[in-house]
Formats: C-alpha cells, sequence, structure tokens
C-alpha cells in the first residue's frame, strides 16, 4: 500500500524518533509499504518518520542512480536502530533533494564516509563503513531519524531564498505527484 508522505512542517518530521522493536506489528507489512512508497515517488531514501511513524527506521536503494556498469557499487537494504558510529573522510557537496521537501534542491556538505551499527530487516546486527554516494543517501535519511532536515544545513542567505517556497509546501499549496499529507491544513493529496 503507498503511503502518504508528511511534508516539510508536520512535527514528527522534527521528532527524534524512538527505536522499532521484533515484535512491532505487522513490521514486513509496514516495511513493504514504505519500498513501495518510496519507489512510486522516485526517491533513493525513505525514512519512517516520513511516513508519520517516529521510528528508527529507513530505507536506501542507491543501486538506481549509479552510472551503468557500477550499480554493484550501490546498496539496497533497510537500516534498523542505527547509531552512527564515526563519520570521516574529506567532506564535500552534493545537490541533494528530500520527497518531505518535493521541488525544492541545494548542495549539502557531508563527510564522505560514515560508520554505523544497525540492525537488518530481520534485527540481526551489522557494523559496516559506507563510502561515496551511500554514504551521503544514509546520512541523509539518518538524519529524518534524528529530526533534521537537508535544510537545516543550509546557509542563512539559502534558506531566506527558498521561504516562500517551503511556506507553500508546508500549507499544501503545491501539487506534487505521489501522495503527502500536509499538516497545516490536515489534508491529504
Amino acid at each position: 500500500m503507498i503511503l502518504p508522505i508528511y511534508a516539510y512542517g508536520h512535527p514528527v518530521l522534527n521528532k527524534v524518533a524512538k527505536p522499532i522493536e521484533a515484535d512491532y506489528p505487522d513490521f514486513e507489512q509496514f516495511l513493504a509499504d514504505m519500498w513501495e512508497t518510496m519507489y512510486e515517488a522516485q526517491g533513493v531514501g525513505l525514512a519512517a518518520p516520513q511516513v508519520g511513524k517516529s521510528l528508527r527506521l529507513f530505507l536506501v536503494d542507491t543501486i538506481q542512480i549509479m552510472e551503468e556498469g557500477k550499480e554493484d557499487e550501490g546498496i539496497k537494504q533497510a537500516f534498523i536502530n542505527a547509531e552512527k558510529l564515526e563519520e570521516g573522510g574529506t567532506p564535500w557537496d552534493y545537490e541533494e533533494g528530500c520527497l518531505s521537501i518535493p521541488d525544492i534542491r541545494a548542495d549539502v556538505e557531508r563527510p564522505a564516509q560514515i560508520k554505523l551499527r544497525y540492525q537488518d530487516e530481520n534485527f540481526e546486527t551489522h557494523e559496516k563503513v559506507f563510502t561515496g554516494m551511500n554514504a551521503r543517501v544514509i546520512q541523509h535519511e539518518y538524519d529524518h531519524v534524528d529530526g533534521i532536515l537537508f535544510t537545516q544545513y543550509l546557509r542563512p542567505l539559502k534558506k531566506r531564498l527558498m521561504k516562500r517556497k517551503l511556506e507553500k509546501i508546508k500549507t499544501g499549496k503545491i501539487d506534487p505527484n505521489y501522495r503527502m499529507k500536509f499538516y497545516m491544513n490536515k489534508r491529504t493529496r
């Protein structure tokens, strides 16, 4: 089932999410719904807070954005109860967007690598270092479970320039090409 994506301005996007337990009701269905929702919206990542659940769960599929012939360098996996152990490498800028903030993109500087401890969809624990585009998408989605949006990294001038667009998103005065839930006017499109 395709879930509505919660738009910028909804309080759930600013909360630090809670850990998810292995006995979470209908977990497998919820995970399947998140994957379906992410692909329907043409995303490469999706976090549970973006579909209204304040849970430490996010999905990443970078295989679809890797250069032809380098798809095996991408990842497609769920990250449950992830803990950032360290970040490192030379920081680099890249233009990011967010399904909760449609039609707004901006350069964000992030470290080149991240080391995580996380559980997979079977709640087995892993510890791994991710680099490059995989690290970037993971960091973006990890921020969601910590209540952080990419717009918080922007310089004040850039934020002022996009203020009107952000207000339109917050109040639902946009027409995205996927289902969204807006907080300010309580509507779902």
